[in-house]
């Protein structure tokens, strides 16, 4: 997984940056492009807990900001916790972004341990097309 280690380190560099100080369990995840760009984002907590932002959310709002494109690789990473899947919320956001082969790097501290595809993890997820407008 050579080729994935840059996108590991951004995620791992991300959860470093976690505010994460009501729950004490820093997230890192990043996104990989087609085109090879990285969106790295950390949970960011506030104190109206549980309010704040994933990971996942803000690596995606990194990834809209600069134009989007095509996910092909997304990796995620938490301190306390070997193999920390996306939320609920986040697989649904993700989702939104990224297509059913999409590649879903679950992590430990030293690197990828397992990966999915986002259709496994959200099989059965809202497809944004059923809310299109027909005319």
């Amino acid at each position: 997984m050579a080729d994935l280690d840059p996108l590991f380190t951004a995620a791992k560099t991300a959860m470093e940056k976690a505010h994460a100080k009501y729950s004490d369990f820093p997230v890192g995840a990043a996104i990989l492009t087609k085109d090879g760009r990285i969106f790295s984002g950390a949970n960011i907590e506030i104190i109206s807990f549980p309010e704040g932002w994933c990971a996942e959310t803000t690596a995606i709002s990194h990834f809209v900001m600069a134009g989007g494109g095509e996910i092909t690789d997304i990796c995620v990473i938490a301190e306390k916790k070997d193999i920390c899947t996306p939320c609920g919320g986040c697989r649904q956001r993700l989702a939104e972004f990224a297509p059913a082969e999409a590649k879903v790097h679950l992590c430990t501290m030293e690197g990828i341990v397992q990966t999915v595809t986002m259709a496994d993890l959200l099989p059965h997820g809202f497809e944004s097309d059923v809310l299109a407008k027909t005319n």
